[in-house]
């Protein structure tokens, strides 16, 4: 039952994007496109989870023991790159065209402030789900969070996406073409978002 309020709060309740506005600029750059969006999604979830996984074991079995909590920070950040990297390297071969569509938004997520966050959150925060007490995540319940949490940044930038794309079609006034009303989009969906706050 924990496993279901984790994954209902951190895709709905504390979307990482639209409740706590973490990763906003690739969020922004990748979402003229469905078919864009939906990629970079993918990545996102891929990278996020491992990059979870990894410094969850690594802040455990090394950092914590030898007293290295300190370089948290900077150890997260290269284990994150290291991971883009690998992404990147097999999307050139698998799927070509996707790497050319995300472009210079895949090394994006070295710096995606999301998967950083979520890292840095799953070792130092203190959870609480459905009315229990508050406890720091075992590594099964951080890698559900991680997971959840990048299906939510997913769904909220598919979301948006395919909302830009029918804002393309409409005709908006002048002033608030592009970035401004795309903001404006954000801040709606972030406001439908808010009505599952109280769930968990």
């Amino acid at each position: 039952m924990e496993y279901l309020f984790i994954i209902i709060s951190a895709i709905f309740v504390n979307n990482i994007m639209l409740a706590q506005f973490l990763g906003t600029c690739p969020f922004i750059g990748v979402s003229n496109k469905l078919s864009t969006a939906t990629g970079m999604s993918m990545a996102v979830c891929f990278v996020m989870t491992l990059a979870t996984l990894v410094t969850y074991l690594l802040n455990k079995y090394l950092l914590l023991p030898f007293g290295l909590d300190f370089l948290q920070t900077i150890a997260f950040i290269l284990v994150i790159a290291a991971l883009v990297q690998m992404v990147e390297i097999v999307l050139k071969k698998v799927s070509p065209s996707l790497y050319q569509a995300l472009g210079i938004y895949l090394p994006l997520i070295t710096t995606n402030c999301a998967v950083l966050g979520v890292a840095i959150n799953v070792v130092t925060k203190q959870f609480t789900f459905g009315g229990g007490p508050s406890h720091m995540l075992n590594l099964g319940e951080a890698v559900v969070y991680s997971f959840a949490t990048a299906l939510g940044y997913g769904l909220a930038m598919v979301l948006f996406a395919g909302l830009r794309e029918h804002l393309a079609l409409n005709d908006v006034p002048k002033d608030f073409r592009g970035v401004p009303i795309a903001f404006i989009t954000i801040g709606i969906l972030a406001l439908a978002f808010m009505g599952f706050s109280g769930i968990v």
